[in-house]
């Protein structure tokens, strides 16, 4: 398969004109003269067709057109290729553009978007014009390679290591081998040993693919690599204490060696660089090997396990020190390895100074423990790590170790400095024990958060009252178990107060009550008297009813299990007992709802048709309503029912106010009282069903009511006149009370003025008995009621009331009496003079005891009653007491707009009255209720103790400590985007600053914070800067054209090398004296990786850029290079045309600066005017 490039005169005169003289290799032209360079007139401004041209004029004057102006590129291109017969897949011609070949160009064209053109040549090949992009039509192509075409392979051998040449970098280089020849390539894997590269495709295409893998593997071969077997052990010696021999050796051949580092267990060390440069250090290498293993001998000795990371030291420098000063190496066995043995090995006259050094390092350090409980390890730390901070800023050195769960501690350093911590932490741990206990007790994960309560409440107020600590478990432990620690007395009596709790939550249970929720209304009451009559009958269980929107039937009960258990009975009580009669609105409807479950409901229609049979038998049919449990109670047995008459006015009396009087006869006797309706026709039948027993006692006990209110008598008493406004006031409300509560007693007094006594009382004998009764108490409570004043000073009044008056009803209530205030003084009044004047008139002495008038509260009531209620209105007198309070911190109590003391105030309800700042006062004064002071007085010191430990707190953190590091390391320490300084700032809770631009000492950083936290800054900095001092600077020579791929776009390929490596990469800035330095800044061994890795990018990126380098020469020079052509010429003269009309003729030359002679584009042109006038055409 092949291509055809034409290359035309015009073209080759264009890729001619681009390129510079010495390139084109034509010298004359730069010694013809000016004059003759310059193009003609009708060169450069060929003159337009004219209608009557001949075809040759015509084809004249358009190639003078077209001969100078270039053409457009298009982005779309055309190549064709050629399918020998031989070679075709698809033969038969009798299908030509039709079944499997003409399917499969269709895909290709779907799948690239380039459009094929197929044809047959005379030789019966196929020809194939591809039409599109550039990618478009390379994809294509080799699709149609592929699958078009019949395939063949080859084999192509190179070395091993040349391979990933040919893969390039993420297979960059292989896709575009593969597309540039059309070819598929398998390279093995590099666990697979053979070196032979399959290649799979047409013939031309195999040859150039073997023709190209074979160039890449040629330039590899400029360059040697060296394997070097040597025994590990030996490996020290060849690399020398802290690589310095290594490195020398490096700088002296040239070559590059990678000695694998000793916690990689290989024994090859790799040379490279070029043959003569690596064959010295292969010599070199194999000298020390061989001598070292002629003459040195090794030792063993044994060193306990625990001591070897003394003798390896901080990042192995204890190994490379002993290997400075001595020539020795110290053989460490691996961690995970048993064995105690250490061997030293080197020159014998070394081997004992290695010995003693080694011992020297081993013995230096000690590990002990310390017993001690768990659970008093962090009060051995202290809050925030304090008592710790003691030991450890006295013996930094020395490592101590806590294991949660362990009763140890580890101590690890100095033998004498772990021997004065382990005694120091002995005496600490037998001083808690002898004063601390702990208890642990097991409740339920569902209570915990009962435990603890709203924001901790409940848990903060016994962890203060008893001084103890509480460890409650996560909700992700799913552990049951509380830990209490502290004071032995304070544990257990903590303990018992959380068991108590725990108990009582769990005898707790919630119980849903269904009641139809048109009964919630009743249920309530006015004002909720009803349901508070429940709540308090059962104070410990909580009754929510839901919201009316919600339409819920669902009433809950919360509280101890029997508790709620009575509670349930008594509701249910209550509304078996709730009796609803249609309304007149509803009396002519028959209907009957029944709410509930399927089998509930059948059951209950065909008991209420049951009862209706029987009540149609008996002639006595009513509306009834029956549900919940009093209607299963009323049709368990077999129902009887009799007949009562009473007048419709005793109807009222037999029910009894509220339903008292007939709910004691249903309690009693368990029979149904049916009442009627206005609507029936015998307003005097009573009805009443239930068993045979129960309805006789009930007719019986509703015949005694009946027959005692036909018994009506009259009687009359004694009431002193003055009484009697008592009972007619307010509508005779208390009249009308007495007729409710005694069974309609009417009581008339006499009409006012008559001035008589007597009053009379009609009805049942018993109810005016029981209402003349309650008359005389009333009588006697009249009588006996006085009349007191009780003293306290106007100011006060208003804090007595509360808010609405509430404080003095509570009073009234409490005490039954009636107290009046007085009318408050006018402000003329108001001040009395202690000398008897008042705007400067003489008046009689005021008596200095008498009362004021504004301060006198009249009580009126029984006497003992009002002597409480004076006591009570006495007690609620505010009182005033002072507290001491340091004068620094009343801005602190008052807080941030006054938001603390209001705080306090809402707290304690009292008032908090702090001096004004320029009185200095140390004095604050807090009124309220005397119960009320006593706690806001200790809430107040409470709070006074907070902000005097937040002061000393506030000093602790205020210690500073300066530290001196060189100012190049501090990029390092701050990190990038200052990570590690904020990490150490966030670990360790200080503040770091480093020095300004401006200050002296650039070498300064301050730290401020705990001095404890401000130390284990300083060491972590110190650590980092011990680290920074630690690593070597190397300078490699990389080309400087691969700078910018190295470094990536936005510096991502070197951040990731830098990260991968652990390495400081830094590369020359423009304008260097040396452009292709490059420095590596890092440990050692990671310096030597990142060396390696660079040097292969290197290698891999300049076969890129000597083929892009080839391309740019055959292309056209930079703008540069043309200007710099121009500069030779000499300056400019405009541009000049030579044979033009003006030369040759008497014309004068066109004015350039002349808009008539050179017009604008879109400007009007002025024409010249002559004294005639302007023209007419």
């Amino acid at each position: 398969m092949s291509s055809v490039a034409v290359l035309t005169q015009e073209s080759f005169n264009e890729h001619r004109s681009g390129l510079l003289p010495e390139q084109s290799g034509i010298s004359g032209l730069m010694s013809f003269c000016e004059e003759d360079a310059l193009p003609t007139y009708k060169e450069a401004f060929p003159p337009l067709p004219e209608k009557a041209a001949s075809p040759e004029g015509t084809q004249e004057t358009a190639n003078a057109w077209t001969s100078k102006i270039r053409p457009l590129k298009s982005s779309i291109i055309t190549q064709v290729f050629h399918v020998p017969l031989e070679e075709r897949k698809y033969k038969d011609i009798n299908q030509f553009g039709e079944g499997d070949q003409a399917k499969v160009c269709v895909d290709i064209m779907h799948k690239t978007g380039a459009h094929l053109e197929l044809s047959l040549a005379k030789d019966q090949g196929l020809s194939i014009m591809v039409s599109g992009k550039l990618d478009a039509v390379m994809k294509a192509r080799k699709e149609i390679v592929s699958r078009l075409q019949t395939q063949a392979s080859a084999t192509v051998g190179i070395p091993k290591e040349h391979h990933r040449f040919v893969i390039g970098k993420n297979g960059e280089k292989l896709q575009e081998l593969e597309l540039k020849t059309a070819t598929k390539i398998q390279i093995p894997r590099p666990d697979d040993p053979s070196n032979q590269i399959k290649i799979s495709g047409t013939k031309e295409g195999l040859e150039k693919a073997k023709h190209e893998i074979l160039l890449i593997s040629a330039e590899q071969d400029k360059r040697a690599v060296e394997r070097v077997n040597i025994d590990k052990v030996y490996h020290p010696f060849i690399t020398g204490a802290y690589n310095k021999l290594v490195g020398e050796m490096t700088q002296e051949t040239g070559a590059r060696i990678n000695v694998p580092p000793p916690s990689v267990n290989k024994t090859e060390i790799v040379i490279t660089g070029e043959k003569e440069q690596v064959a010295l250090a292969v010599a070199m290498i194999k000298k020390i090997y061989e001598d070292k293993k002629k003459n040195a001998t090794t030792i063993a000795v044994e060193v306990k396990k625990s001591q070897h990371k003394y003798v390896i030291g901080p990042k192995g420098n204890t190994l490379q020190e002993i290997l400075d000063r001595t020539g020795v190496s110290v053989e460490i066995p691996p961690s995970d390895s048993s064995s105690e043995t250490v061997i030293l090995r080197g020159e014998p006259d070394r081997l004992g100074q290695a010995l003693t050094e080694v011992y020297a390092k081993a013995n230096s350090y000690t590990v002990s423990s310390v017993s001690a409980p768990s659970w008093l390890h962090r009060f051995i730390i202290g809050k925030k790590g304090q008592n710790l901070a003691k030991i450890t800023q006295q013996m930094p050195k020395v490592h101590i170790e806590f294991t949660e769960g362990e009763d140890k501690i580890t101590l690890e350093g100095p033998t004498k400095d772990v021997q004065m911590v382990q005694s120091q932490i002995e005496a600490i741990v037998t001083d808690l024990v002898s004063r601390m206990d702990y208890a642990e007790i097991s409740v339920d994960p569902k209570f915990h958060r009962h435990l603890i309560g709203k924001g901790g409440v409940n848990i903060n107020r016994i962890k203060e009252l008893h001084k103890v600590t509480v460890r409650i478990p996560p909700d992700n432990e799913k552990s049951n178990l509380i830990r209490i620690e502290g004071d032995p007395q304070g544990v257990q009596e903590a303990k018992k107060e959380l068991l108590e709790l725990a108990s009582r939550m769990e005898n707790e249970r919630t119980k849903d009550l269904i009641i139809e929720q048109r009964f919630h209304r009743a249920i309530i009451g006015q004002k909720g008297e009803k349901i508070k009559e429940v709540r308090d009958k059962f104070p410990e269980v909580i009754i929510n009813f839901p919201d009316p929107a919600q339409k819920s039937d669902i009433v809950q009960l919360r509280g101890p299990r029997n508790e709620v258990e009575k509670c349930s009975k008594f509701m249910q009580k209550i509304v078996a007992e709730m009796v609803t009669f249609p309304s007149q609105s509803q009396s002519s409807s028959k209907m009957i709802v029944i709410t509930g479950k399927k089998a509930n409901c059948e059951a209950a229609r065909n008991r209420i048709l049951a009862i209706q049979k029987e009540l149609v038998s008996a002639h006595t049919y009513r509306s009834v309503y029956c549900f919940g449990s009093w209607f299963k109670s009323c049709t368990q047995t077999k129902s009887h029912t009799a007949e009562l008459h009473a007048k419709p006015e005793y109807h009222k009396f037999l029910i009894g106010k509220g339903g008292g009087n007939i709910r004691k006869v249903r309690d009693s006797t368990g029979a149904r009282i049916i009442f009627p309706t206005p609507e029936d026709k015998d307003q005097e039948l009573i009805t009443v069903v239930g068993t045979e027993e129960a309805v006789r006692e009930a007719q019986k006990e509703l015949e005694e009511l009946i027959k005692s209110l036909d018994n009506v008598v009259e009687d009359t008493m004694i009431v002193d006149p003055k009484h009697h406004r008592y009972f007619v006031a307010r509508r005779g409300q208390v009249l009308r009370d007495l007729a409710d509560e005694y069974g309609g007693v009417m009581v008339s007094f006499p009409r006012t003025g008559s001035q008589s006594e007597k009053v009379t009382l009609k009805g049942a004998k018993e109810c005016v008995e029981a209402a003349k009764k309650r008359m005389q108490e009333i009588v006697e409570d009249l009588e006996a009621q006085v009349t007191i004043e009780c003293v306290i000073p106007q100011k006060f009044h208003r804090s007595i009331m509360g808010p609405k008056g509430s404080r003095i009803q509570q009073i009234t209530r409490d005490h039954n009496v009636q107290i009046k205030f007085p009318e408050p003084a006018p402000p003329a009044e108001a001040p009395i003079q202690e000398n008897g004047e008042a705007n400067g008139e003489v008046k009689e002495p005021v008596d200095p005891n008498a009362p004021k008038k504004c301060d006198v509260i009249v009580i009126s009531g029984r006497k003992e009653r009002c002597e409480a209620a004076e006591e009570a209105l006495k007690a609620l007198v505010p009182v005033t007491i002072e507290v001491e309070v340091p004068f620094e911190l009343h801005r602190y109590i008052i807080g941030q707009k006054g938001s603390g003391i209001r705080k306090m105030m809402d707290e304690f309800e009292v008032n908090i009255q702090v001096p004004a700042p320029e009185q200095q006062s140390d004095k604050i004064s807090i009124t309220g209720l005397a119960n009320h002071l006593d706690r806001a007085k200790e809430g107040l010191l409470e709070r006074v103790k907070e902000l005097q430990a937040e002061q000393e707190d506030r000093a602790l953190r205020s210690f500073k400590l300066t530290i001196t590091v060189d100012p190049k390391y501090h990029p390092k320490i701050i990190g990038r985007k200052g990570a590690i300084i904020t990490n150490i700032r966030t670990e360790h809770d200080v503040n770091i600053q480093f020095p300004e631009k401006t200050d002296e000492n650039q070498d300064q950083i301050t730290i401020t914070g705990y001095e404890h936290k401000a130390i284990a800054a300083r060491d972590a900095i110190q650590a980092i800067v011990n680290e920074l001092e630690e690593m070597i600077s190397e300078n490699i020579t990389l080309d400087s054209r691969v700078h910018a791929r190295i470094i990536g776009a936005r510096g991502k390929g070197i951040r990731k090398i830098m990260d991968e490596f652990k390495v400081d990469l830094r590369f020359p800035q423009s304008g260097a004296a040396d452009p292709n330095l490059v420095t590596v800044i890092g440990r050692p061994e990671l310096v030597d990786e990142a060396i390696d890795h660079l040097l292969n990018l290197e290698e891999e990126y300049m076969v890129d850029v000597v083929e892009n380098e080839a391309k740019m020469a055959y292309m056209r020079p930079p703008g540069g290079s043309a200007a710099a052509m121009d500069e030779q010429r000499g300056p400019s003269k405009g541009f000049v045309v030579r044979e033009a009309p003006w030369t040759t003729t008497n014309e004068k030359a066109p004015d350039m600066s002349s808009s008539e002679d050179f017009p604008s584009f879109g400007a009007p042109v002025a024409t010249k005017t002559s004294p005639w006038g302007p023209k007419r055409f």
